[in-house]
Protein backbone atom coordinates (compact mmCIF):
# COMPACT_ATOMS: atom_id res chain seq x y z
CA UNK A 1 0.00 0.00 0.00
CA UNK A 2 1.68 3.10 -1.02
CA UNK A 3 0.49 6.20 1.21
CA UNK A 4 2.50 8.90 -0.08
CA UNK A 5 -0.63 10.14 -2.17
CA UNK A 6 -2.27 10.05 1.02
CA UNK A 7 0.20 12.62 2.34
CA UNK A 8 0.30 14.55 -0.19
CA UNK A 9 -2.68 15.87 -0.50
CA UNK A 10 -4.22 16.03 3.05
CA UNK A 11 -0.92 17.39 4.09
CA UNK A 12 -1.33 16.43 7.41
CA UNK A 13 0.21 13.62 9.93
CA UNK A 14 -1.59 13.22 13.41
CA UNK A 15 1.17 12.20 15.64
CA UNK A 16 0.10 10.69 19.30
CA UNK A 17 2.36 10.59 22.23
CA UNK A 18 2.03 9.54 25.96
CA UNK A 19 -1.76 8.44 26.44
CA UNK A 20 -3.56 5.87 27.73
CA UNK A 21 -5.49 3.67 25.94
CA UNK A 22 -8.30 5.08 27.00
CA UNK A 23 -7.43 8.37 26.10
CA UNK A 24 -6.32 7.05 22.88
CA UNK A 25 -9.90 6.05 22.20
CA UNK A 26 -10.92 9.29 22.62
CA UNK A 27 -8.54 10.92 20.52
CA UNK A 28 -8.48 8.33 17.82
CA UNK A 29 -12.14 9.34 17.46
CA UNK A 30 -12.08 13.31 17.79
CA UNK A 31 -9.32 12.44 14.81
CA UNK A 32 -10.99 10.89 12.17
CA UNK A 33 -14.30 12.90 13.06
CA UNK A 34 -12.14 16.40 12.35
CA UNK A 35 -11.05 14.54 9.33
CA UNK A 36 -7.44 13.38 9.70
CA UNK A 37 -6.57 10.78 7.46
CA UNK A 38 -2.90 9.74 8.70
CA UNK A 39 -2.44 9.56 12.77
CA UNK A 40 0.07 7.33 14.01
CA UNK A 41 0.97 6.77 17.68
CA UNK A 42 4.80 6.72 18.89
CA UNK A 43 6.22 3.28 19.80
CA UNK A 44 7.42 4.53 23.25
CA UNK A 45 3.65 5.39 24.68
CA UNK A 46 2.71 2.52 26.68
CA UNK A 47 0.19 0.05 25.12
CA UNK A 48 0.99 1.60 21.29
CA UNK A 49 0.63 -2.07 19.89
CA UNK A 50 -2.96 -2.17 21.44
CA UNK A 51 -3.63 1.27 20.15
CA UNK A 52 -2.37 0.38 17.06
CA UNK A 53 -4.79 -2.56 17.38
CA UNK A 54 -7.76 -0.51 17.96
CA UNK A 55 -7.37 2.03 15.98
CA UNK A 56 -6.97 -0.16 13.14
CA UNK A 57 -10.43 -2.04 14.43
CA UNK A 58 -12.58 1.00 15.02
CA UNK A 59 -11.35 3.53 11.89
CA UNK A 60 -10.96 1.20 9.10
CA UNK A 61 -11.70 3.12 5.45
CA UNK A 62 -11.97 6.32 7.37
CA UNK A 63 -8.13 6.87 8.32
CA UNK A 64 -4.35 4.92 8.00
CA UNK A 65 -3.41 4.34 11.44
CA UNK A 66 0.90 4.29 11.72
CA UNK A 67 3.42 4.08 14.21
CA UNK A 68 5.73 6.62 15.47
CA UNK A 69 9.18 6.63 17.03
CA UNK A 70 9.92 3.19 14.88
CA UNK A 71 13.75 3.08 16.17
CA UNK A 72 14.87 0.00 14.88
CA UNK A 73 13.99 -3.08 13.01
CA UNK A 74 12.44 -4.88 16.38
CA UNK A 75 10.54 -2.54 16.71
CA UNK A 76 9.30 -1.82 13.19
CA UNK A 77 8.23 -5.85 12.95
CA UNK A 78 6.29 -5.45 16.17
CA UNK A 79 4.57 -2.05 14.98
CA UNK A 80 3.82 -3.87 11.35
CA UNK A 81 2.45 -7.21 13.08
CA UNK A 82 -0.08 -4.92 14.78
CA UNK A 83 -1.79 -3.23 12.07
CA UNK A 84 0.59 0.00 11.95
CA UNK A 85 0.30 0.77 7.72
CA UNK A 86 2.97 3.21 7.72
CA UNK A 87 6.45 3.89 10.38
CA UNK A 88 7.82 7.29 10.97
CA UNK A 89 11.00 7.88 13.31
CA UNK A 90 13.19 10.44 14.10
CA UNK A 91 16.49 8.99 12.40
CA UNK A 92 17.69 7.59 9.56
CA UNK A 93 17.97 3.74 9.72
CA UNK A 94 18.67 2.08 6.61
CA UNK A 95 17.45 -1.27 7.84
CA UNK A 96 14.49 -0.21 9.24
CA UNK A 97 13.87 1.46 5.85
CA UNK A 98 14.35 -1.79 4.04
CA UNK A 99 12.25 -4.20 5.99
CA UNK A 100 9.33 -1.40 4.97
CA UNK A 101 10.24 -2.02 1.54
CA UNK A 102 10.15 -5.17 2.04
CA UNK A 103 6.82 -5.23 3.60
CA UNK A 104 5.35 -3.14 1.53
CA UNK A 105 4.78 -0.41 4.10
CA UNK A 106 6.00 3.67 4.05
CA UNK A 107 8.64 4.13 5.54
CA UNK A 108 8.69 8.24 6.48
CA UNK A 109 11.87 8.26 8.06
CA UNK A 110 13.29 11.26 10.60
CA UNK A 111 16.69 13.77 9.30
CA UNK A 112 18.06 16.89 9.91
CA UNK A 113 21.31 17.71 7.61
CA UNK A 114 21.51 17.52 3.79
CA UNK A 115 22.87 14.27 4.11
CA UNK A 116 20.88 12.32 6.06
CA UNK A 117 17.85 13.56 3.77
CA UNK A 118 19.12 12.78 0.70
CA UNK A 119 20.58 9.01 2.36
CA UNK A 120 17.00 7.95 3.51
CA UNK A 121 15.16 9.73 -0.08
CA UNK A 122 17.97 7.16 -1.69
CA UNK A 123 17.49 4.23 0.31
CA UNK A 124 14.05 4.10 -0.78
CA UNK A 125 12.22 6.52 1.42
CA UNK A 126 9.83 8.24 -0.76
CA UNK A 127 9.00 11.41 1.64
CA UNK A 128 11.54 12.41 4.68
CA UNK A 129 10.55 13.57 7.49
CA UNK A 130 12.36 17.00 8.88
CA UNK A 131 12.77 17.15 12.32
CA UNK A 132 13.43 19.00 15.19
CA UNK A 133 11.68 21.74 13.15
CA UNK A 134 11.05 23.93 16.50
CA UNK A 135 14.68 23.95 16.62
CA UNK A 136 15.36 24.12 12.93
CA UNK A 137 13.13 27.04 12.05
CA UNK A 138 11.54 28.18 8.64
CA UNK A 139 14.62 29.44 7.47
CA UNK A 140 16.49 26.06 7.80
CA UNK A 141 13.47 24.42 5.71
CA UNK A 142 13.79 27.37 3.11
CA UNK A 143 17.43 26.74 2.92
CA UNK A 144 17.44 22.99 2.09
CA UNK A 145 14.64 23.21 -0.47
CA UNK A 146 16.80 24.77 -3.03
CA UNK A 147 19.32 21.68 -3.25
CA UNK A 148 16.66 19.16 -2.42
CA UNK A 149 13.26 20.36 -3.82
CA UNK A 150 12.90 17.17 -5.81
CA UNK A 151 12.36 15.20 -1.98
CA UNK A 152 8.73 15.91 -0.63
CA UNK A 153 9.44 16.98 3.44
CA UNK A 154 7.48 16.57 6.21
CA UNK A 155 7.97 19.44 8.67
CA UNK A 156 7.41 17.82 12.03
CA UNK A 157 7.59 20.56 15.41
CA UNK A 158 6.02 23.23 16.68
CA UNK A 159 3.63 23.75 14.03
CA UNK A 160 0.23 25.49 15.50
CA UNK A 161 -2.80 27.26 14.02
CA UNK A 162 -1.33 30.51 13.70
CA UNK A 163 2.00 29.45 11.67
CA UNK A 164 1.05 26.32 9.80
CA UNK A 165 0.45 28.28 6.71
CA UNK A 166 4.43 29.34 6.53
CA UNK A 167 5.89 25.69 6.66
CA UNK A 168 4.03 25.21 3.17
CA UNK A 169 5.02 28.47 2.32
CA UNK A 170 8.80 27.75 3.58
CA UNK A 171 8.23 24.32 1.65
CA UNK A 172 6.67 21.78 3.70
CA UNK A 173 5.20 19.31 1.47
CA UNK A 174 3.07 17.87 4.58
CA UNK A 175 3.33 18.57 8.76
CA UNK A 176 3.12 16.37 11.54
CA UNK A 177 1.22 17.67 14.98
CA UNK A 178 0.95 16.39 17.80
CA UNK A 179 0.00 17.77 20.83
CA UNK A 180 -1.83 20.96 19.11
CA UNK A 181 -4.29 18.80 17.67
CA UNK A 182 -5.48 16.93 21.21
CA UNK A 183 -6.13 19.74 23.68
CA UNK A 184 -5.64 17.96 27.21
CA UNK A 185 -8.88 19.52 28.23
CA UNK A 186 -11.11 17.78 26.10
CA UNK A 187 -8.95 14.61 26.10
CA UNK A 188 -8.98 14.14 29.99
CA UNK A 189 -13.08 14.93 29.68
CA UNK A 190 -13.34 12.34 27.22
CA UNK A 191 -14.76 15.57 24.82
CA UNK A 192 -14.23 13.58 21.38
CA UNK A 193 -16.26 16.98 20.00
CA UNK A 194 -13.68 19.16 21.23
CA UNK A 195 -10.67 16.94 19.56
CA UNK A 196 -12.85 16.83 16.58
CA UNK A 197 -13.23 20.79 16.60
CA UNK A 198 -9.76 21.41 17.24
CA UNK A 199 -8.69 19.23 14.85
CA UNK A 200 -10.97 20.11 11.79
CA UNK A 201 -9.08 23.80 12.08
CA UNK A 202 -5.46 21.91 11.32
CA UNK A 203 -7.34 19.64 8.81
CA UNK A 204 -8.53 22.43 6.87
CA UNK A 205 -5.94 24.78 7.05
CA UNK A 206 -3.62 21.81 5.81
CA UNK A 207 -5.94 21.89 3.12
CA UNK A 208 -5.35 25.35 1.80
CA UNK A 209 -3.66 25.48 -1.05
CA UNK A 210 0.09 27.48 -1.18
CA UNK A 211 -0.69 30.88 -2.45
Amino acid sequence: MNLTNELMSSRLVAIVRGITREEARIAGAGLTAGGVKLMEVTMNTTGALDIIQDWRSAYEGKAYVGAGTVLNVKMAKEAVSAGAQFLISPNVDLNVIAFALEQGIDIWPGAMTPTEIAAAFYAGAEVVKLFPMASLGLGYLREIRGPLNHIPLIATGGVTLENIAEYFEAGASAVGIGSSLLPKDALKAGNIGGVAECTSRFVQAAAKPNL
